[in-house]
């Protein structure tokens, strides 16, 4: 048996590498705390899983539930956009939902980038937005997110040859791994730059649902003629504690939803029913209990940052999102603190190289365990820095 080239160079996953490690920790007896992964502890509030039950009782929702999803998702997902974001969608040809935004994202590259073109990936960022490119056979330019430019890129400085060649640009706000925002007069740069460059912008926006001290997240769909360049991609894994139940949404262009749809009829069945009539329903009830939820996050977010300046870390106060993104101490690699920091204390944090290379010198830490496991986590984290840094 021999590999196909185009995975050659194809990484692990380091979440999954990462998984296989705080595994067999735990084999050991270590007890591990996973302040890692961006995954909700939360459950969904009961309307939802009884919405679920409901429907999976019902002995006619266990067929192929069609490619497209059905006509009461797509409805719900552009009832959402017009509700939250004040932007109207056509349910049938400017929706399209996914197996997860992860799925979706992952076949950008397949449906709109040649061999040899380049995509333009947020550095650091999602790493799937790379690993997309890399099976397509095309190429990634890392476009720095940097804290001085407050994690937003700079595009302009993107070389000209190298935007002859790009088809794609990839955005991410409120962003993994920084936790950084976009006032909309950035995606208004950002529209303006697509449309002078001919590419086509995904805007990946899980988080605008997670957000804390009244900030209210925009979609870049609110700016105008963005229409005419945009795919962006949204689920409810993080802003209805949905994580494993895969369901997500890309909306906008309608060339480019039709384009992302012929790829992705070709390679699954859609949506399992029962889940679908629980996403409706997620979608369309009352919303206040996200409120409640971020509350809970938001604490979270707080013991975080009370005990990074208690251990000397820097690190920005978050609107938004599931992170905070800290500097690890000076002359320590990224990599070496968050390996030594799971050996000696069993608390497991991302080193920023696992987002790119502009990642080094920070660690990401999720606020994705229950709040008096992120209390335990800091005091371990406390005592570990003073310890290698008196």
């Amino acid at each position: 048996m021999k590999r196909a080239n185009r995975i050659t160079n194809l990484p692990p996953y380091f979440f999954a590498q990462l998984g296989k490690q705080i595994a067999q920790l735990r084999k050991e007896g270590v007890d591990i705390i996973r302040i890692d992964i961006g995954s909700p502890d939360l459950p969904p509030p009961n309307f939802i899983l009884q919405e679920l039950h409901r429907s999976a009782a019902d002995s006619s929702h266990h067929s192929y539930a069609g490619y497209y999803g059905i006509p009461a998702l797509r409805q719900a997902m552009a009832d959402y956009y017009q509700k939250r974001f004040d932007v109207e969608l056509d349910p049938d040809t400017q929706v399209l939902p996914l197996i997860g935004s992860k799925e979706g994202i992952a076949h950008v590259p397949t449906a709109f980038v040649n061999p040899g073109e380049i995509v333009l990936v947020p550095d650091p960022g999602y790493p799937a937005y790379r690993m997309g490119v890399m099976l397509a056979e095309g190429k990634t330019y890392p476009v720095p997110l940097l804290a001085e430019s407050a994690y937003l890129p700079d595009l302009e400085a993107i070389p000209q040859d190298v935007l002859k060649q790009a088809a794609v640009l990839w955005l991410n706000y409120p962003n993994n791994p920084t936790g950084a925002v976009a006032p909309l007069n950035f995606f208004e740069h950002a529209v303006d730059f697509a449309h002078r460059h001919n590419l086509l912008v995904c805007h990946d926006a899980p988080y605008a649902d997670v957000t804390y001290d009244g900030y209210v997240a925009p979609s870049m769909l609110q700016v105008e003629n963005a229409q005419d360049v945009l795919l962006e991609f949204n689920s409810l894994s993080k802003s209805h504690n949905m994580a494993g139940w895969r369901v997500g949404m890309a909306v906008g262009n309608t060339e480019a939803i039709k384009t992302l749809a012929l790829v992705k009829t070709n390679l699954d069945s859609g949506i399992f029913w029962p889940i679908q009539d629980a996403a409706i329903v997620a979608l369309t009830s009352d919303q206040s209990w996200l409120a409640e939820r971020n509350a809970i996050y938001q604490e979270r977010r707080d013991i975080v940052l009370a005990a990074l300046e208690q251990a000397g870390l820097q690190a920005h106060k978050p609107k938004a999102g599931l992170y905070l993104w800290p500097q690890v101490p000076a002359g320590v690699t990224s990599a070496n603190f968050a390996r030594r920091l799971l050996k000696e204390t069993g608390v497991s944090v991302t080193p920023g190289t696992a987002f790119g290379q502009h990642g080094e010198d920070y660690v990401r830490i999720s606020l994705g365990q229950a709040t008096n496991r992120i209390r335990e986590a800091m005091d371990r984290l406390i005592d570990f820095v003073r310890k290698t840094n008196p």
